[in-house]
């Protein structure tokens, strides 16, 4: 039993796995399947979400349908490495949020044989890259870009159109704030 235990330790493979997309795309509810489908393989799981994101919870990732998950805010993403010791999979929220560390950081865990599942904006409102997105898009195993459903017209939307006037790259928000729409409707608004 202990060398089986010791084979299947050494021969587990770290991988990172990116799931982007717009706002109300189903991002968090994709990182949410994949980490029940971890814990329910008996793996040990670790979730964790920038210490700004208070939309629906302190301490849980929520998605827009509501379904949650306990996860650990952190302020940076250097206490991620210090707070998964013994994870076997890691999940991460709304990565766009945090510090660019976080592509070292992921880079690392995986390293180490940690399954690492990334879920963030690849776009900001004004449909430029954010944050840590692209360098770890450029670094995963694996990345799906999920759509949302344009508001206007029903196409698939790629685009995180903010409906408030506000400048800042980062402002937590909901359907009253922000709607995702296609690459035709987004252009048509902006004119």
């Amino acid at each position: 039993m202990y060398y089986e235990n010791k084979l299947n330790e050494t021969a587990r493979a770290g991988r990172i796995e990116v799931i982007c997309g717009s706002m109300f795309s189903g991002k968090t509810e994709e990182l949410l399947r994949r980490l029940r489908r971890a814990q329910f393989a008996r793996q040990t799981v670790e979730i964790f979400k920038p210490a700004i994101d208070t939309r629906y919870s302190d301490e849980q990732v929520v998605s827009h349908d509501k379904n949650a998950i306990l996860s650990t805010p952190v302020e940076h993403s250097s206490n991620i490495l210090l707070l998964s010791s013994g994870a076997e999979v890691i999940g991460i929220d709304e990565a766009q949020f945090f510090d660019l560390g976080l592509v070292d950081v992921c880079q690392s865990l995986a390293d180490q044989g940690i399954r690492v599942i990334i879920a963030g904006l690849d776009l900001d409102f004004k449909r430029v890259p954010f944050g840590p997105m692209p360098a770890l898009c450029a670094i995963a195993d694996d990345v799906i870009k999920v759509h949302a459903i344009c508001l206007r017209c029903g196409n698939l939307a790629n685009y995180s159109h903010r409906l408030v006037k506000n400048d800042k790259q980062v402002m937590l928000g909901e359907t009253d704030e922000y709607q995702p729409l296609c690459r035709k409707c987004y252009l048509e608004v902006g004119k």
